[in-house]
């Protein structure tokens, strides 16, 4: 009896002592959720260094944390920015890139990872002058110390006075336009937010005047005007983001998010050429697909594609381009050599020898009419030699590459 009396006993000490550790680790993971919400809404608020000791400690606690990790890898970066000397910013940098490489592992594809591992991938912004006049110069990092700590006015006040002393600084408009972004991010207040983003676009205004080949006020402008509800206007500043500078991940961080957002479907045609070709010294041979030998849907047509390559390979690229002495793959090569292929097609079409066109020959016809076959090219088929092309045919055609993303890239819903 008394045995079994022990035992009831020591029975109900353990459930106890369980409900007491029940109550503890509900307590502390509470506490945990309570540190972890704190951290993030300091990090949404830009007091990034008040939100570093708290993203490390959450990080610590739980290490497999994605959304933690990739806020505590920008953090680390965005504030070894204000760090003065030179080896612990480097090791801040190397932790943040370590983090970053860590929440990518475990499946992160954030743009916010990818911006900040470009951005750490690219050289220390603190080893490279922001203007070569020195009192702008320390001006833009005032105010990047004072973001860093959340003190967006103070930025904003610092920003103005760098561009007050350099004009032609792309870099304090910009960031004087991103501190009026987000004072209207973190209101509630519908009068205010509108009013801050609003004032956010005539700082993006300026900085695009500086540079309009630079992507992120484009960007940046895009933010705001689809925080406002204004969706068409933000889809123009996006592409017209990409324009500026198609050849980088983050031009194309706008137009993405706003495509998920308004579940909107992007895409570029899917034309490739189906033969190929393989050159030995001076001879080069063609390898034809047997199935762009049927004539009834225009595909044949393709050989005028590798027939007119082969040409310029061989005399049209020293003719077209007498000052360089190397031949290279160019905007105007592919061009010839698909506009052969279209126009070949739409005679077919329109003589009846074709009664339906394979469908992405279709496309090329129509592409071709448009006027937007070196757009396609140039946003769809690039390759090192063509996007050598890029920055003189925006020179004189911005808006046929606007048109291209309008019209072709952005598939109605």
């Amino acid at each position: 009896m008394l045995n079994s009396n022990l035992t009831v006993k020591r029975i109900l000490l353990n459930i106890c002592l369980l409900m007491v550790l029940l109550a503890t680790a509900a307590a502390v993971s509470a506490q945990d959720a309570s540190e972890r919400q704190r951290a993030l809404d300091l990090y949404e608020s830009s007091q990034y260094a008040a939100a570093l000791p708290l993203l490390e400690r959450v990080a610590q606690a739980n290490p497999n944390d994605v959304a933690v990790l990739s806020r505590l890898g920008f953090v680390l970066y965005a504030t070894s920015t204000a760090e003065k000397n030179a080896t612990t910013r480097q090791q801040m940098r190397d932790r943040a890139r370590t983090i970053l490489l860590r929440s990518k592992s475990l499946g992160d594809d954030s743009n916010l990872t990818s911006i900040a591992l470009d951005a750490l991938s690219s050289k220390d912004v603190a080893d490279v002058s922001f203007s070569n006049i020195r009192a702008a110069d320390a001006a833009i990092r005032e105010g990047e110390a004072a973001f860093v700590r959340g003190e967006l006015d103070q930025a904003l006040s610092s920003y103005k006075h760098a561009l007050e002393l350099d004009p032609n600084l792309y870099e304090a408009a910009l960031y004087a336009g991103d501190m009026e972004f987000k004072k209207a991010y973190k209101s509630t207040d519908p009068q205010f937010r509108n009013d801050h983003f609003n004032a956010s676009g005539v700082w993006f205004a300026k900085a695009i005047a500086i540079n309009p080949n630079a992507e992120t006020a484009y960007r940046y402008w895009g933010d705001a005007l689809d925080a406002q509800g204004k969706t068409n206007e933000a889809r123009d500043k996006f592409i017209d983001a990409i324009v500026a500078e198609p050849y980088g991940r983050r031009a194309y961080v706008g137009l993405t998010q706003w495509a998920q957002r308004h579940k909107v479907q992007l895409g570029h045609p899917h034309i490739v050429p189906p033969n190929s070709t393989t050159t030995q010294g001076a001879n080069t041979t063609l390898n034809i697909d047997p199935r762009t030998l049927d004539s009834k849907d225009g595909s044949n047509e393709w050989l005028m594609y590798d027939l007119t390559r082969i040409a310029w390979q061989k005399s049209d690229f020293s003719k077209n381009y007498p000052t360089e002495h190397a031949y290279r793959h160019s905007l105007k090569e592919e061009t010839a050599a698909l506009r052969m292929v279209a126009e070949a097609c739409a005679k077919d079409l329109k003589s009846g020898k074709v009664k339906e066109l394979e469908a992405s020959l279709e496309t090329l016809v129509k592409l071709n009419d448009a006027g937007l076959l070196e757009s396609f090219i140039l946003f769809a088929r690039p390759d090192e030699g063509i996007a050598h092309d890029y920055e003189a045919y925006r020179a004189t055609n911005r808006d046929k590459l606007r048109r291209y993303w309008l019209e072709v890239a952005i598939i109605p819903g």
